[in-house]
């Protein structure tokens, strides 16, 4: 199917404040936000609250934040600092929607579509466990269902409660939904009972809050994950008996960890958060998460956001599901974190040195020759802390791994030839074909030679025995760290 759609496109990503925001959601976020660029429509941000005991402001917050951080900026919403409504068709949390959702059940009820039962959980579980015996589906078969309007509220009058459900039973068809993305899938009406609206405290259902959200905030496709296939009958079912125009769906695949498993936050499926914590840039997570069910026509492995808006197709979704491979996620990552320039590269690992307290030259000069050097070994952000650690001069220590080398004959000669040679160059920084000029002279004057001479020097300048290359680090540090770093080696000794 061709993505240039008619008529004008909304669409809706709706997370429910209950916990971090994941690659899954960030995915159905951005096949969404993708879709509504494409085709020149609004993407709209809509916050599932209705859960009371698990929904937090903070959690809100942190989904919020991460959609920010990710650049997915809805164009109606919660506002991202205030999360008060932006747009004009709010509220935009369902928890400030209640009266729409009472309006809508009192509708289906006055035209006998729904009715209130006031069944008990445990009439309920004797009706449920006779079906299982019996082996049929173990649908509601409420006593109440024929019950008038007028009675129904007579026995809510007489302090009973009661719980507003959707009449199924004479809806004897198959319900056949045209999905964008698995094509045709039959839904027979017999797969669902009578199911609840509205429970008896008045708070709606997850379905119900969901067909009537996408018809009053006018969405025209749905794109969610495969798991919400199911609950796809009953929101048709409440579309038709509103006598509301259905949407389009497209259900997408999910995603699977390395063992083909669900990936699952019990099994430390990744946060956006964590990920940002971890040094992934959000270009590289987009680019990453649009491939786990979608190709770019081209083949292309490493793209930005705006070539993903030019090329993205419905078409080229995937309906089987895709791996979550953390290796090539690390290539895609150093990709993008390679393609930066190298100022705004030394600026994005801030944060990460920062964290460690490290003290480094505030030289631009010495930043971008540093960035230069280093910028091959990253693969995350993060990945600067180990890299720069040996610069900093506060982090300096003689590990008890350097205890051996520090005990051959050789090394003290070697040390002070180091030492002397490098307090004797004229000049702050030297260049590596300099370094490896002072360290054919300290073989020279000791006659010290192979790890005899290497691993000494290495411990003078990085206090272990093993570790980066000096050729690389030593142009990064100046003369007055390698000296003092070399008399308290000599010191140790």
């Amino acid at each position: 199917m061709n993505s240039q759609i008619s008529p004008h496109v909304r669409v809706r990503f709706a997370p429910s404040p209950t916990g971090y925001l994941h690659v899954g959601g960030a995915r159905t976020a951005l096949y969404n936000y993708l879709f509504a660029k494409k085709n020149k429509g609004e993407f709209i941000l809509r916050i599932e609250d209705t859960d009371e005991a698990r929904s937090t402001q903070e959690s809100l917050q942190g989904v919020v934040d991460d959609m920010v951080w990710l650049n997915l900026l809805w164009d109606e919403g919660v506002d991202s600092k205030t999360l008060k409504d932006l747009g004009p068709l709010g509220p935009y949390r369902q928890s400030e929607r209640l009266p729409i959702y009472k309006e809508v059940a009192d509708k289906l009820l006055q035209t006998g579509k729904a009715y209130y039962c006031f069944m008990t959980d445990a009439e309920l579980e004797q009706q449920r466990e006779q079906a299982l015996k019996e082996g049929r589906n173990p649908h509601v078969n409420s006593p109440y269902q024929h019950w008038t309007l007028p009675q129904a509220q007579e026995h809510l009058k007489a302090g009973n409660k009661g719980v507003v459900r959707f009449k199924t039973q004479e809806l004897k068809k198959d319900y056949i939904l045209n999905d964008l993305v698995r094509g045709e899938v039959k839904f027979p009406s017999d797969m669902v009972g009578d199911f609840v609206l509205l429970r008896s405290d008045g708070m709606p259902v997850y379905n119900f809050c969901c067909a009537v959200d996408d018809h009053m905030m006018k969405i025209t496709h749905v794109f969610r994950a495969e798991e919400h296939l199911p609950n796809t009958l009953r929101q048709l079912m409440i579309y038709e008996g509103m006598g509301w125009q259905t949407p389009e769906f497209g259900h997408m695949a999910l995603i699977l960890d390395e063992d083909r498993q669900k990936l699952s936050k019990r099994k430390g499926a990744v946060a956006c958060s964590q990920l940002r914590d971890e040094g992934y840039l959000n270009s590289a997570v987009l680019n990453f998460i649009a491939l786990l069910g979608w190709s770019h026509p081209e083949g292309k492995e490493i793209f930005s956001i705006e070539d993903m808006i030019n090329v993205f197709d419905i078409s080229r979704l995937n309906h089987s599901g895709a791996i979550f491979d953390r290796v090539k996620f690390k290539w895609v990552n150093a990709m993008h974190l390679r393609a930066l320039p190298n100022m705004e590269l030394w600026k994005q690992i801030q944060p990460f040195l920062a964290r460690e307290n490290m003290e480094l030259p505030q030289d631009p000069v010495w930043q971008e020759k540093s960035i230069e050097v280093f910028k091959s070994y990253m693969e995350v952000l993060a990945d600067a802390i180990e890299l720069y650690r040996p610069l900093n001069d506060k982090s300096y220590v003689i590990l008890p791994e350097a205890e051996e080398t520090m005990k051959w004959e050789p090394t003290k000669a070697v040390l002070t030839a180091w030492k002397e040679l490098v307090e004797a160059y004229p000049n702050e920084y030297m260049t590596e074909d300099e370094f490896l000029k002072i360290q054919d002279e300290v073989k020279n004057k000791t006659g010290a030679k192979g790890k005899h001479l290497f691993m000494p020097i290495r411990v003078a300048v990085i206090g272990k025995p093993h570790g980066a290359e000096l050729k690389i680090l030593v142009p990064l540090m100046n003369k007055k760290s390698l000296v003092s770093r070399a008399a308290l080696a000599l010191a140790q000794l």
